[in-house]
């Protein structure tokens, strides 16, 4: 869909120093949220860690003079919040339930009520590598390449929770 047309704009993001961070453009179009733009930085592989400052200056870039609604933002991140609102941005600590957040996305995923643009190659690999973990006893996810995951997470439990234009949640999984 043409960026120019939207008719909201919000920010996601899983917050990582050493750790990778991930971060994702979302543009809404009728019923359909399209993460169009993402930012993937790895201070691991990198060898290199960024500030707060660095990473609200990647955040700038990726909003491209977009009116963001709001940032949906890993609770955690205390640090990273305050210097986004110091930068001006409505910022709004994420719902953090990992396996209900995974229902909800997969759901939101197979209704296509949420799609990501090609063009998000490190979201789109992390979906391949995501994992449950087959030795744990109770549904837990594997711990690792699991960043754009997050942050897909957040956004779809935090922003898109109980619904989606006119298309209420309805679970898949039981």
């Amino acid at each position: 869909p043409p960026e120019g047309q939207a008719s909201r704009w919000v920010l996601s993001l899983d917050y990582g120093t050493q750790n990778a961070f991930a971060a994702i453009l979302w543009g809404k179009y009728g019923d359909v949220w399209y993460g169009l733009r993402e930012y993937y930085y790895s201070g691991r592989d990198t060898g290199t860690q960024k500030t707060d400052e660095e990473y609200c200056e990647e955040i700038v870039r990726l909003a491209e003079g977009k009116r963001i609604q709001q940032v949906i933002v890993d609770p955690s991140a205390a640090s990273f919040i305050a210097a986004l609102r110091k930068r001006g941005f409505t910022v709004r600590k994420a719902n953090n339930d990992v396996i209900d957040g995974i229902r909800r996305t997969a759901v939101m995923l197979k209704n296509g009520n949420v799609k990501i643009h090609r063009s998000c190659v490190d979201s789109i690999a992390e979906f391949g590598l995501y994992r449950w973990d087959d030795k744990a006893t109770a549904d837990t996810v594997i711990k690792e390449n699991d960043h754009a995951m997050d942050d897909v997470r957040y956004f779809v439990n935090t922003v898109l929770r109980y619904k989606i234009g006119k298309t209420a949640y309805t679970p898949i999984f039981m």
